[in-house]
């Protein structure tokens, strides 16, 4: 019996035809604007309706626990189905429903339902446009995936300056749910507007299943590695994706500001992804460049646990670049490696679940105790994660693949 796949990376990309790059682009910019608007401002929506620090740190730890799992499904749906434009598609009009019912329910039994709701949604949001943008990078049309993403961060930093001047205009970050909502139904119209990816008959249905392939990837030491080291790098920013905004609101910093300082770290982002992310990787090697963006965790996240002014934030906030940016593209160059083109999605879900999601899982609901005891001194134990990893991140290849 005959399935349909992908076929591999180079028919692939000659299949979707010159007008590759406006498309992932656009796609790309409606999903980072979507998150830009959330991101910073939905612990402040979670305390609005009635979450304590710990309840949003389980909220939002619970989230990312349930992508642990959801995303390697989608991942695997997609693979299997030859459909990750539909995949997404979905998922970016469940997102839009799910964020909604945010504002409408208070806190206890049906605030956690709806993070359920939302987390399942955006749990294939993560992977699959990466998954998309990084087969398209590897064809002889040669997507340049630092601009694509580059060009998401820039989205990020225009949406997140929005964001805390119309939570200032609107008096409460509610606003940002509708924002957020609207922008992900545009990126599902946009999702489908991706050039079709070639499929083939898959010659051995039993080796692409879906656990087949999970266990075909497990097997590759490399792979593993690279998970740990994510983990622990992308991970460390649990406590600042969770409490920064509160312990910056606690001292006194405005909305408006808050939203300038997360602009500041995705400006950094933009600057890596478009300029210096190859230099890097083509310097110092994946293993080399996971290393640097340890060390300069270690140091943003140390300064941070002080309590830093909003003088020394900046330039904390502009390490953003090396702690998420550098590593991501490093992990990304590992990737189109490792992962054979009928693996991409299964690849990138069980990177982003297993390494990112879980660490992230665990430190999320860590970090509201820490918040609670300790405030912001909770980022120590960020910084003893990036610590740890600077050793393990040289173990990994010394040049890009």
């Amino acid at each position: 019996m005959n399935e349909t796949r992908p076929i591999g990376l180079a028919a692939a990309a000659r299949a979707e035809g010159p007008a590759v790059l406006p498309r992932y682009l656009l796609l790309f910019v409606l999903l980072f604007l979507g998150w830009g608007v959330l991101s910073p401002f939905l612990p402040a929506v979670l305390a609005l309706q009635g979450a304590s620090a710990s309840e949003v740190g389980l909220l939002l730890g619970m989230g990312t626990a349930l992508r642990l799992f959801a995303m390697p499904v989608a991942g695997a749906v997609a693979d299997r189905t030859g459909a990750p434009r539909q995949v997404l598609a979905l998922a970016l009009l469940g997102a839009a429903v799910s964020v909604l019912c945010y504002g409408m329910v208070g806190g206890g039994a049906m605030l956690l339902l709806v993070g359920v709701a939302h987390a399942l949604a955006t749990a294939p949001v993560g992977p699959l446009p990466d998954a998309l943008a990084v087969r398209a990078a590897a064809g002889p049309r040669r997507l340049d995936y630092g601009v694509v993403r580059g060009a998401g961060a820039a989205a990020f930093i225009a949406a997140s300056t929005a964001a805390g001047l119309a939570v200032a205009a609107a008096g409460s970050p509610r606003i940002v749910l509708w924002l957020n909502a609207g922008l992900f139904v545009l990126a599902a119209g946009a999702a489908l507007r991706l050039p079709r990816p070639a499929i083939t008959p898959v010659p051995s249905p039993r080796t692409a299943s879906g656990a087949g392939s999970v266990r075909a990837l497990l097997r590759l030491a490399e792979f593993r590695r690279l998970v740990l080291v994510s983990g622990l790098i992308q991970g460390s920013h649990a406590f600042y994706a969770g409490f920064a905004v509160l312990g910056w609101q606690a001292a006194g910093i405005g909305p408006g500001s808050i939203g300038l300082l997360w602009s500041l770290s995705v400006a950094a982002e933009v600057l890596v992804f478009l300029l210096l992310g190859r230099r890097l990787l083509g310097r110092l090697g994946v293993g080399g460049t996971c290393a640097l963006a340890a060390a300069a965790g270690l140091l943003r996240w140390s300064a941070m646990a002080l309590d830093a002014p909003v003088a020394l934030l900046v330039p904390m906030q502009l390490l953003h670049g090396l702690t998420f940016a550098a590593q991501h593209m490093a992990a990304m160059a590992v990737l189109a490696r490792l992962a054979p083109d009928r693996l991409g999605g299964t690849a990138q879900a069980l990177l982003a679940s297993l390494g990112t999601g879980l660490f992230t899982a665990v430190l999320l609901l860590a970090s509201g105790a820490l918040y609670e005891r300790i405030g912001l001194g909770g980022f120590w134990a960020m910084a003893a994660l990036c610590a740890l990893a600077v050793p393990l991140a040289r173990g990994l290849p010394g040049r890009e693949g």
